[in-house]
């Protein structure tokens, strides 16, 4: 019995230790993603750069809207 009770008690995990590592695994897994996103975002970029690809080759761009103010109509 002896035996056991220390094999229990070596398999405790203290409820602050847990949070730290659940903490830990969530900022690992945070950084990991920010960091593919970067790599992807890089790689595409020089991928369209290599092979000279315009992502808004075939876009359509409207005019700008230039709005004026109209004071011929007003009574002074």
């Amino acid at each position: 019995m002896n035996l056991l009770s220390s094999f229990y008690q070596l398999l405790y995990i203290d409820p602050a230790a847990t949070t730290v590592l659940l903490t830990s695994i969530t900022a690992i897994v945070a950084a990991i993603g920010a960091s593919a996103i970067i790599i992807w975002r890089k790689l595409k970029k020089n991928v369209k750069k290599t092979f000279h690809i315009d992502e808004n080759a075939n876009k359509e761009v409207e005019e700008d809207l230039v709005i004026t103010e109209d004071n011929s109509n007003k009574e002074d």
